[in-house]
């Protein structure tokens, strides 16, 4: 399935060009400005020419001229003690103006002159990883460059002051959304490297961490897929795998194009029919998912009989004596003992007609694939025995699948299955038919 690119815009970052500009103490005449007692200290140019340049940047309304001059500030007085505000308000206008390219690489110079600027970390965060998500040519890179910036950020979220002028609101709205993006970077990036554990933690942080309205394709297929994934050997940490069935078809739901919801929808359906067992109620499963972008309490799936309880219903069914050989195998493998018993009782000893294919074989054994599962992977589940053996001519070769055999079932293990049969006969050798005999006419 191709990669998805979702484009989003952040709000967060126009705040600073918008609101948050920041305003240096003005100088006196040929001296530094020296703030009063009664003024909070802030940011101080010396020099009035770099003051001038900066106000003049600052000030200009329309963000394409604040841009241009900002720029040019930046480069005359690259180490400027506003060097953090310009940066932050130019990036802000590259984002208002929908220039991604230089959105980041503004973001990329204030995070190297600010470390702990968790707005820049954010920005980097959220467009690596989309970009690697949408196939760029260097994904590897860019989810690199995500995860690194996601750790900073998520290190430095504790230390993140409040703006100036931000309501107490809209800062935890701000520290979610950030918190949020961070996580799915993580893990995306722990799902790439098949990190189960920490992809199921991130990227559930980061899905629960998102407003049920902005809930979107890229962190909630990758969170279906992270559940699906391998199972812990912890069963203290082994995740639901209704998890895996609902986020599966709820990413069909927000999926960004019919075609990637048929797809998504058909392998969430496959989720669902290996763990119920069938398909039936598979329809109010994705009707809830259309319904609800979250999870409902209370969420079940009836799950299918587990392979003991299947075992035990194919072995009371009907004689053991007229299953066939996948169907001893299921029983023996999976059944309670006393299943297995039943049907160990009564095919033990008896002379039974059988096809397979040829594994290996000598003179005095045959190992024979019987079932059709093991004849595709091409490995035995039957040791034949012979008591006499066979002549040479009489040896199949590899791979020959034989029209039938006969044996004797004498013992078997269940795991790994392997059943081994004595007696063993195979079918008489095919003669050639004889040449028609022709008769010299006799004459009267």
């Amino acid at each position: 399935m191709k990669k998805i690119l979702v484009t989003v815009v952040l709000g967060f970052a126009t705040v600073a060009a918008a609101q948050t500009a920041a305003q240096p103490a003005q100088p006196s005449q040929g001296q530094a400005a020296q703030p009063s007692a009664s003024t909070t200290q802030g940011p101080v140019i010396k020099d009035p020419a770099e003051y001038n340049a900066y106000v003049g940047a600052i000030n200009q309304k329309d963000p394409a001229a604040r841009i241009s001059g900002l720029e040019a500030f930046l480069t005359q007085y690259p180490n400027s003690i506003m060097k953090v505000d310009a940066l932050q308000t130019l990036m802000g206008d590259y984002q208002q103006t929908n220039n991604q390219a230089k959105t980041m690489d503004t973001a990329t110079k204030l995070v190297a002159a600010d470390p702990t600027n968790e707005r820049a970390m954010a920005l980097l965060a959220y467009f690596d990883r989309l970009k690697a998500q949408g196939g760029d040519a260097n994904a590897t890179q860019d989810l690199a460059d995500a995860k690194k910036y996601s750790q900073m950020g998520l290190d430095g979220m504790a230390k993140f002051s409040k703006p100036q002028g931000m309501s107490d609101g809209d800062f935890q709205k701000l520290k979610d959304q950030m918190t949020g993006i961070f996580n799915a970077a993580l893990g995306l990036a722990a799902l790439t490297d098949k990190n189960y554990d920490d992809a199921r933690k991130y990227l559930r942080a980061a899905v629960d961490a998102t407003p049920d309205t902005q809930k979107d394709f890229s962190v909630v297929y990758p969170l279906a897929l992270a559940y699906a994934g391998p199972r812990p050997p912890d069963p203290k940490l082994n995740p639901d795998p209704l998890d895996s069935i609902w986020f599966a078809a709820r990413a069909s739901i927000v999926a960004p194009t019919p075609q990637y919801q048929q797809q998504i929808e058909k392998y969430a359906r496959d989720l669902y029919i290996k763990y119920h067992g069938g398909d039936d109620g598979w329809t109010d499963v994705l009707a809830q998912a259309k319904g609800s972008p979250t999870q409902p309490a209370g969420f079940a799936i009836k799950p299918a009989p587990s392979p003991a309880d299947q075992a035990h219903t194919m072995a009371i069914a009907g004689d053991p004596t007229q299953m066939d050989f996948a169907q001893w195998e299921f029983i023996l493998s999976n059944g309670a003992q006393a299943d297995q018993d039943l049907v160990w009782n009564a095919i033990k000893g008896k002379s039974f007609k059988l096809q397979g294919t040829v594994i290996t074989a000598t003179a005095t054994q045959l190992d024979i694939a019987a079932s059709l599962d093991d004849i595709d992977a091409k490995h035995a589940d039957i040791t034949l025995t012979f008591e006499t053996p066979l002549a040479k001519t009489r040896i199949p070769k590899e791979g020959t699948a034989l029209e039938y055999f006969v044996g004797a079932p004498a013992s078997y293990t269940p795991n790994p299955f392997m059943m081994t049969m004595e007696k063993g006969g195979l079918p008489p050798p095919k003669t050639a038919p004889k040449p028609p005999v022709h008769h010299k006419p006799t004459s009267n």
